[in-house]
Order: C-alpha cells, then sequence, then structure tokens
C-alpha cells in the first residue's frame, strides 16, 4: 500500500519518527492523549516522539497536517511500526487506538465486556456532550469578539448539566454509594473514561465557573483532585507539552 500521510513538507520529525509520534499543543483535547501516552511510560515503558505546534498560527491547516487529519485539529496521533504508517484522528479514538495496541493487561481499560462498555458510554457523554458544551463557554467569555448573553448562557448552564451528570454517577447517589472513578465495579477504577473527561473538567476556573456555582458538585471535585495527584497526570499537562 502506498504511503501518502507524508509530502515533502511534512516535518521530517513526524515522517521519520520511528514509532509512535504525537502531533499536539496542551489544551484539553491534547493533554487526554498526553496523560495516557505517560500513564503507558510508567506502567510500561511506552515510548514516542512529539511534535508541538500553535494552532493560532494554522500549522493545522497546511496540507501536510490535513493529509493526516482532514479535520485540521489537534492531536493528531501516528504509529509509524504500521505498514504504511496509520494515523489517528479525535482524542477519544486516540486513547482506545492506545488501549488496544499498548495497553496489553487493560491497566486503563477493562477485561469484562459490561465494565469495558460502561468505560465506552463515559468517553463518550464526554466527547459528544461536555466537551462541545464547555469549549463553547471558553470560545463565547473568552475568545468571541462580541459578548452574547444567550450564547454565554445557554453553553454555561449546559456545561453545568453535564458537571451535575458527572456528579450523579461519582455520588453514586442512585447506587451503592460514591464512587472513585467513573468506571468499573465498586468504586470504579481510573480509565480512559477519567483520562478523556478530567481534562476538561479541571479547567472550570478558566471556564469562569465561580466556586460557589461549583458547590452542588463535591465529589466531582473531589475526583478533580484525585486525578490531580497522579505524577503521570501533572507530566501530561506539564512543561514538556509548552512551547517554549
Amino acid at each position: 500500500m502506498a504511503n501518502n500521510l507524508y509530502i515533502a513538507e511534512t516535518p521530517k520529525e513526524v515522517s521519520e519518527a520511528k514509532g509512535l509520534h504525537l502531533i499536539t499543543q496542551n489544551t484539553p483535547n491534547g493533554q487526554a492523549t498526553q496523560i495516557l501516552l505517560e500513564e503507558l511510560a510508567d506502567s510500561y515503558g511506552t515510548q514516542w516522539t512529539t511534535t508541538l505546534i500553535n494552532i493560532m498560527t494554522n500549522e493545522q491547516k497546511k496540507e501536510w497536517f490535513l493529509r493526516l487529519n482532514p479535520n485540521g485539529r489537534i492531536p493528531v496521533l501516528v504509529d509509524n511500526t504500521q505498514s504504511p504508517p496509520f494515523s489517528v484522528i479525535e482524542t477519544s479514538a486516540q486513547l482506545l487506538y492506545l488501549l488496544k495496541f499498548f495497553d496489553k493487561e487493560d491497566k486503563f481499560g477493562f477485561k469484562d465486556e459490561l465494565e469495558r462498555n460502561e468505560a465506552l458510554q463515559w468517553v463518550f457523554f464526554w466527547h459528544g456532550g461536555g466537551a462541545p458544551y464547555q469549549g463553547q463557554v471558553n470560545h463565547f467569555t473568552r475568545a468571541a469578539p462580541e459578548k452574547i448573553p444567550y450564547a454565554i448562557n445557554r453553553y454555561k448552564n449546559e456545561t453545568l448539566r453535564v458537571y451535575g451528570v458527572l456528579e450523579i454517577r461519582l455520588s453514586g447517589i442512585y447506587a451503592d454509594g460514591p464512587r472513585d472513578y467513573l468506571a468499573g465495579k465498586g468504586k470504579g477504577k481510573y480509565s480512559i473514561a477519567d483520562i478523556k473527561t478530567w481534562p476538561w473538567v479541571k479547567g472550570w476556573e478558566r471556564s469562569g465557573f465561580t466556586a460557589d456555582e461549583m458547590k452542588p458538585f463535591p465529589h466531582l471535585m473531589k475526583w478533580v483532585d484525585r486525578i490531580a495527584a497522579r505524577e503521570p497526570v501533572q507530566r501530561g499537562i506539564g512543561d514538556k507539552y509548552v512551547q517554549k
């Protein structure tokens, strides 16, 4: 099969990478894949290389990038061990790819099919609901040239609503008591469901929510702190992913 991913303009650090290569910026979406790679490094010694780009320069709209991701969004994960090289777009798909090929013991997934499906439910919940809502909050409160109260209120309320869904889940109010993590039996197990969701929720203050607005979500806030305490998580959002 022909390799149509790379052209002359593709950065050599991408096209000549020996294995996994991540093209990213330190945004919530980028951080999810960054965190799982750091977790895999601690658990299995997984190695990868990284290209940091600045999406404000529209580098992601150039042909070399669009061949890897026609949607022109970060992050992009490229696996040069595949023949031809294989590109993975969308953070959730990247997490699932890494689980399949690099987490042989399901340390961040589940062997039980019902638990596995449960994790997928929460990944999809945040992918399709939480992330888009909170992303629109960020846009209309911080980036939009015009402050539109209707848009700001709509997306803030929707984000608070999905925070409430996470609170229901973590509080165990309709189940057997509080949970530590979103998926898994009992109190749950740290998994891709948490890794997908956490980078967004931990930024609640940056999104413009007040401490008073977050008071209805005590179990969610404890969950934020619980995951933040993990060393690979801190590396996954840390200086190595910040352009100097």
